[in-house]
């Protein structure tokens, strides 16, 4: 087993068996990603560093415009991906096993969740889980304390109220809120212009 491996599998939705190949390797990923998290949450890091520690922790190069504000978890970290000038706030945690994406000129309040994995009803299989890939759009406001579930895409532009659940995608240019989140409004009014 190999990341490339694990990825294909996960990225295909295919279910992740609880003892099995695909979840010894996934703990092994679980205990490299704490490492480098309590390396990143240990003392205080320049942006430049925390770039660097973030590169490491997902395994790829990431942009320098790229902020955040630690500490941040994750039990994965191979299965995110962002874009430009994104900035993420204090004490989020991402499970990202299915598969996170973040594009450009996001911001991420402060204990948002993203949950990409899940589990099956069936108590004797309760420890296979389901993964579910996460995706947000260029320009994406996340509140403070938001939860995102696996399987939902966030379009372009929109703003997540603080302590919403999304458990379903969410329009481009739309303004969503509650537990379950639902549209409540446009960010534009009747003439195409942008509301503040």
């Amino acid at each position: 087993m190999n990341i490339n491996e694990f990825l294909n599998h996960v990225n295909s939705g295919l279910p992740i068996q609880g003892g099995g190949e695909i979840h010894k390797y996934m703990s092994g990923l679980s205990q490299e990603a704490m490492k480098i998290t309590s390396e990143l949450n240990s003392s205080y890091h320049t942006p430049k560093e925390i770039c660097e520690i973030f590169s490491k922790l997902i395994g790829k190069p990431i942009d320098d415009t790229f902020r955040m504000f630690p500490p941040f978890y994750t039990d994965c970290g191979k299965n995110i991906n962002i874009g430009k000038n994104v900035f993420i706030n204090s004490c989020c945690c991402f499970q990202d096993q299915g598969g996170i994406t973040i594009g450009d000129g996001v911001l991420i309040g402060h204990k948002a969740v993203f949950a990409t994995l899940d589990h099956t009803f069936i108590p004797e299989k309760r420890d296979s889980m389901i993964p579910k890939p996460i995706v947000i759009g260029k320009n994406v406001w996340i509140g403070a304390n938001v939860t995102i579930l696996g399987g939902v895409t966030i379009g372009d532009n929109s703003i997540i109220a603080a302590g919403a659940v999304v458990n379903k995608d969410i329009p481009p240019d739309s303004v969503a809120a509650g537990v379950p989140a639902r549209v409540i409004k446009s960010i534009y009014d009747k003439e195409d212009n942008i509301k503040f």
